[in-house]
C-alpha cells in the first residue's frame, strides 16, 4: 500500500469545526469524544495500512497467559509514523491536529509520539494511569487522539475517562499496572467525578489530555480491538528536568537532543500544525 487515493487525503486535511461547547467541555472536563471525525471509507483505508504495518513491528509473541497486566492489555508499537509512508500521512492529519489546537486553546502543536494500541482478543484491562506521567514536559499543554479503526462496543474495551480528574495530584506517581488500576479506583470512588464508559461509533476519535485519569475494559471478543492514537503538545513545549526514570527514557527517545529548559524542537517534534 503505497499511495492514498485522492479522497482519503482530503480527508486529513479538511477542517473539523468544533463549536465553543465542546471546547468549553474538553476544558472542563479534559477529555472528549467527537463523532464523525472521519468517514468509512478512510477508517477502512487505515485500518488496512495500519494493521498491515503493526504485523511487520510486532515482534511480541508471549502468550497472553504468560504476560503481565500490562502486557495483557494491548499490543504496543511506537512511532510508525517513521516506518511507513502511508501511515505517516494520518498521523500527520492537518485535521486531527488543529482539532488538538483548538481543544487546547494553543497556536499550534507538535508531534510526541505515536502509537499503535491493538488490544487481542481475550486482552485484559488497561489499567487506571495518567499518561504525562511518563512525560519530561513543563506544561499541561498535552493531549492525545485516540482513533478506533472499527467500531468499538463495549466488548471490545474502548477507553472509559473520569471526567475532569486531572485535578487529582494522588496517583500521578504511579506507572501503568496493577497498583495504579487499585489505588486510583479506590480514589475515584470517593470523588464526584463521573466514569465514562461508552462505546466508539465508527468514525468516532476521543482526546484526553496528559494528567486526566484512563483505562480500558478488557476485550471479551475473539477479535482484534486496533487503535491508532496521536500524542500532541503544545508547539512551544519546553523540556522539564525529569522526575522518574520513565520521564528519563521518554527524553531519550521521544525528544532526543533536547535541552531542559528549552523549547523541545528535535527532528521527532516536527510542528503537525
Amino acid at each position: 500500500m503505497s499511495t492514498i487515493p485522492s479522497n482519503i487525503a482530503d480527508a486529513l486535511s479538511q477542517p473539523y469545526q468544533l463549536n465553543a461547547e465542546q471546547i468549553e467541555f474538553y476544558q472542563k472536563n479534559r477529555f472528549i469524544k467527537l463523532k464523525q471525525v472521519f468517514d468509512a471509507a478512510t477508517i477502512a483505508f487505515f485500518n488496512e495500512a495500519i494493521s498491515e504495518r503493526v504485523a511487520v513491528m510486532n515482534k511480541d509473541n508471549t502468550p497472553l497467559e504468560q504476560r503481565s497486566t500490562y502486557g495483557k492489555a494491548f499490543l504496543q508499537l511506537f512511532n510508525l509514523w517513521q516506518e511507513d509512508e502511508v501511515v505517516k500521512a494520518f498521523v500527520f492529519s492537518k485535521r486531527l491536529a488543529k482539532i488538538a489546537a483548538d481543544l487546547m486553546q494553543v497556536e499550534g502543536v507538535r508531534m510526541y509520539h505515536d502509537q499503535a494500541l491493538f488490544k487481542e482478543g481475550g486482552g485484559g484491562i488497561t489499567p487506571w494511569h495518567a499518561d504525562q506521567y511518563y512525560w519530561p514536559l513543563e506544561t499541561d499543554k498535552t493531549v492525545t487522539a485516540w482513533v478506533p479503526l472499527q467500531a468499538t462496543p463495549l466488548e471490545l474495551g474502548p477507553l472509559e475517562f473520569s471526567a475532569g480528574s486531572h485535578q487529582i495530584v494522588e496517583g500521578r506517581d504511579l506507572e501503568i499496572g496493577d497498583e495504579s488500576e487499585t489505588l486510583i479506583q479506590q480514589k475515584l470512588k470517593v470523588t464526584n467525578f463521573q466514569h465514562v464508559i461508552e462505546a466508539f461509533d465508527l468514525g468516532e476519535v476521543s482526546f484526553h489530555s496528559g494528567w486526566v485519569f484512563h483505562r480500558a475494559g478488557a476485550n471479551t471478543t475473539n477479535d482484534m480491538r486496533k487503535v491508532m492514537t496521536v500524542i500532541y503538545m503544545d508547539k512551544n513545549m519546553v523540556l522539564k528536568n525529569p522526575e522518574n526514570k520513565n520521564q528519563i527514557n521518554d527524553w531519550n527517545t521521544w525528544c532526543p537532543g533536547a535541552t531542559i529548559g528549552e523549547v523541545i524542537n528535535s527532528p521527532l517534534n516536527p510542528v503537525l500544525y
